[in-house]
């Protein structure tokens, strides 16, 4: 094996909510001259011409430090950094006019809050509909020769499930994006989640670690690898905020950002999230099933119909001033609503002891 392909280990993989992974590649000496787009796309495994060639005019590839262009011929020593979107490639992405709750925007970059039920971006069986659809309307608006072209999935550069809402940010230019793709590998992003989990929690903080990576059946799901021999590292750390004896209100704070982390996680540690369909959350995991409280649990389900988990806060630093910022969005009406009517079960039951 030579040293190029010794030195080419993605840094972020399958199964991240970051779309861009960070590849390390150092030429070795017995390597011809060729143009970098070519080299890429032959060493990256996912890669296609296309991404790659976005990744080169964004500015996404640096050879010693430095971005350069398609034709830059590679040579023995170079040593190249680049943040490729190797997922699957989708369609393109049809502007679609949409309400957006637009949290923050300047000229570098936009802070979204996404609503539950709504998917980030077009894929298989979500063509129209998706944030991104939304997004990309927007931003065309105001830039009537955006596309996906001049800027990757129009600034996309992390994303959160389907049934979770909360923050997203999105870069509006090269910079921004080369800078928030560089912070999420980093892992300097500060991001804290609200859950509503299953089950009195033994203790009112802690770590979990445990490798994320897809179910070895079911290609849908994801699971937790304790001892790391399948999957990608994973971390979470979690706090309890509240506890109402059935259930327990906590905060996660993510060091790493796989698929379903803080999901697969508290599955893990046996206490799934309220009403997680995938991740055995959507029956009664804690009290006895008795006709009142099984009553009183679907009403809880029918109001929050999806994983009660929200995206509550985000902090970064911006691309261009370097000054830190940070977002806070309030819990949804459905996760508000449910932890309302559990904080007024267990006060009813406590009155009656």
């Amino acid at each position: 094996m030579s040293e190029a392909q010794q030195n080419n280990r993605p840094e972020i993989t399958e199964g991240s909510d970051e779309l861009y992974e960070r590849f390390s590649i150092t030429i070795d000496k017995g390597q011809e001259p060729l143009r970098i787009d070519k080299f890429l796309t032959n060493r990256i495994e996912g890669a296609t011409r296309n991404k790659i060639q976005q990744a080169l005019n964004a500015g996404m590839v640096l050879v010693n430090g430095n971005s350069v262009k398609s034709n830059y011929k590679i040579k023995p020593g170079d040593s190249i950094i680049t943040y490729s979107d190797t997922s699957p490639e989708e369609t393109d992405v049809v502007a679609e006019k949409m309400d957006l709750n637009i949290v923050y925007e300047d000229d570098s970059l936009m802070v979204v809050n996404k609503p539950a039920g709504m998917v980030v971006h077009p894929g298989s069986g979500n063509y129209t509909g998706t944030l991104l659809n939304g997004i990309a309307w927007y931003l065309q608006q105001k830039i009537p020769n955006l596309s996906e072209e001049t800027l990757p999935r129009f600034g996309l550069v992390h994303r959160i499930d389907k049934n979770t809402s909360g923050l997203l940010v999105l870069a509006k230019t090269h910079k921004a994006m080369r800078h928030l793709a560089k912070q999420f590998f980093d892992h300097t992003i500060r991001r804290q989640y609200a859950a509503l989990v299953w089950g009195d929690l033994e203790n009112e903080e802690g770590t979990i670690v445990a490798h994320v990576g897809r179910h070895q059946r079911f290609r849908k799901l994801f699971e937790a690898y304790p001892d790391g021999e399948y999957g990608k590292d994973a971390t979470t750390h979690y706090k309890v905020k509240e506890r109402f004896g059935y259930v327990t209100l906590i905060e996660c704070v993510l060091e790493t950002g796989r698929t379903h982390q803080i999901r697969v996680h508290m599955k893990h540690l046996g206490h799934p999230i309220f009403n997680d369909d995938f991740y055995g959350g959507d029956k009664i995991v804690k009290g006895t099933v008795f006709a009142k409280y099984k009553q009183f649990v679907d009403n809880c389900f029918e109001i929050c119909k999806r994983q009660a988990l929200h995206a509550q806060t985000l902090g970064f630093i911006h691309p261009e001033t370097g000054k830190e910022l940070f977002f806070e969005a309030p819990l949804p009406n459905d996760i508000a609503e449910v932890i309302d009517k559990w904080r007024k079960y267990v006060s009813v039951i406590g009155n009656r002891k």
